[in-house]
């Protein structure tokens, strides 16, 4: 994060000269956030280790080290590093230098007749320019591209922690969607079990061929939900893959175990979150960019000063070309002031302190998002934890309501239909405690995101075992 911000034009016509004037253009921060009414410590960045799943921390690594979209934006960085180093080139004089080689031809007549001798002819030339650093132009220029670079610098952050979230994500879902396919298999089984039934009670005249019509039904019903299951999770599969860099062939192996949490432990503050967050470092960065900008508009309008020299020689014998009482050398200072453009200046000026005012408005904008994001994330992870605790109360009692209703179907007490509306029940209650413990653990994620958690290095992780080891 930078320490300070250029001159920025607020809406009064004056200028931002410092960070502080910057933060004062959003909403005061509290000191606690809302949604819990605490203050939290610094985060440490460690929010992996609290799912308590190697294989997660492994592919986040894999997909830092391998993902196609980091890989570019390193290189964007790069770039921007190198455009970096050549405006700080501005502050030195530039020299070029050049040779040529000839001849002169010079025609004798002897005896009616004209020879022609050919002399070698040799030039050098060296021309030097430099420009005075009138009214801090040069600096700004340099400013202007630290400016971007910190920018970049910080994108790069911010790409690094959103690849590291989203396999995450894509971890948590392709357990998700594993364990939905393997609730639709044991639903499948199930009503395969009740189809059993059924066909014995209808060949003993217990019950009547609408029974075993509805078995059949409801068996097909559970193969078409596993096919649909299993298309789910092979997407899901190819969408991870992907963000590792490796090909989408669906050949990644989970074990449909959705990690368990703790309750979350409040980390930060809303003041602090503006010095850890890599996206808003990149917006201040790009106000600081956007002011320099503006303020290069101004100094095109003000007079620069350029000093220029050259040096060039010519001689016959090439070795008379570097004789300094040879060398003619000029040397010129020139004070160059725009008189007229037709307004294109001033209209170029304008518009630079209008996108500056348009970074400013994005800057808040941006801030404003990210306390947005970390309060939501604390709000739903107590509606969450809920939503799990009742989950699984509704799961637990589904259960024995469809054992219970199995055995009185098996004793003629109730019918197939009140055995399928209680299957179904523990399938659907069963579906959504898988949901429910899924959207928790992809909102913890989030919540490190939203904070602009740190992202694991392969060096800090210990050795994963071989079962530990994703394929």
């Amino acid at each position: 994060m930078l320490s300070a911000c250029a001159a920025v034009p607020d809406t009064a016509g004056r200028y931002i000269t410092d960070r502080n004037a910057l933060l004062e253009t959003v909403p005061d921060a509290p000191s606690e956030w809302a949604a819990r009414g605490v203050a939290g410590t610094a985060p440490t960045g460690d929010w992996l280790s609290q799912f308590n799943d190697p294989v997660m921390t492994q592919l986040v690594v894999e997909a830092l080290a391998r993902n196609p979209t980091l890989e570019s934006r390193a290189a964007l960085t790069r770039a921007t590093e190198a455009l970096a180093r050549a405006a700080r080139g501005q502050r030195l004089p530039s020299l070029s230098a050049s040779i040529s080689a000839g001849a002169t031809s010079t025609g004798v007549d002897v005896a009616g007749q004209t020879d022609r001798f050919n002399d070698p002819l040799y030039g050098f030339g060296l021309d030097a320019s430099w420009e005075a650093d009138l009214w801090g132009r040069v600096s700004n220029s340099v400013a202007q591209a630290d400016a971007d670079l910190a920018a970049s610098a910080a994108d790069l952050a911010a790409t690094e922690l959103s690849i590291a979230a989203q396999t995450a994500f894509a971890w948590i879902a392709l357990n998700e969607a594993l364990a939905q396919e393997r609730i639709a298999i044991l639903s499948f089984e199930a009503r395969d079990r009740v189809l059993t039934i059924t066909d014995r009670r209808v060949r003993s005249g217990v019950s009547d061929p609408l029974e075993l019509r509805t078995a059949r039904s409801a068996l097909a019903s559970a193969e078409a939900t596993i096919a649909a299951r299993r298309q789910a999770s092979t997407e899901a599969a190819r969408r991870l893959e992907v963000l590792l860099g490796r090909y989408p062939g669906a050949e990644i192996t989970a074990t449909a175990a959705i990690p368990g949490l703790e309750e979350m432990a409040t980390e930060g503050n809303p003041a602090l979150l503006l010095s850890r967050r890599p996206d808003v470092a990149a917006l201040e960065a790009r106000v600081v960019a956007a002011g320099l900008r503006a303020e290069e508009a101004r100094f095109a309008m003000l007079p620069s000063l350029r000093l220029t020299g050259s040096a060039s020689a010519n001689a016959s014998e090439f070795e008379d070309v570097v004789d300094p009482q040879l060398i003619a050398v000029r040397l010129v200072a020139g004070l160059v002031q725009p008189l007229f453009t037709g307004g294109r200046l001033k209209a170029q000026q304008d518009a630079a302190i209008a996108q500056a005012q348009a970074s400013v408005a994005n800057y808040v904008g941006g801030v404003l998002t990210a306390w947005r994001e970390v309060e939501d994330a604390l709000t739903a992870d107590v509606l969450l934890a809920q939503q799990e605790a009742a989950q699984t109360v509704a799961f637990e009692e589904a259960g024995f309501a469809e054992e219970l209703a199995e055995r009185q179907y098996i004793g003629g007490t109730i019918t197939i239909f009140n055995l399928i509306d209680a299957q179904t029940r523990r399938l659907t209650a069963e579906s959504q405690l898988v949901s429910a413990r899924a959207s928790r653990a992809i909102n913890r994620v989030s919540y490190h995101l939203a904070l602009g958690g740190g992202v694991p290095t392969a060096a800090a992780l210990p050795a994963p075992t071989e079962a530990q080891t994703p394929q």
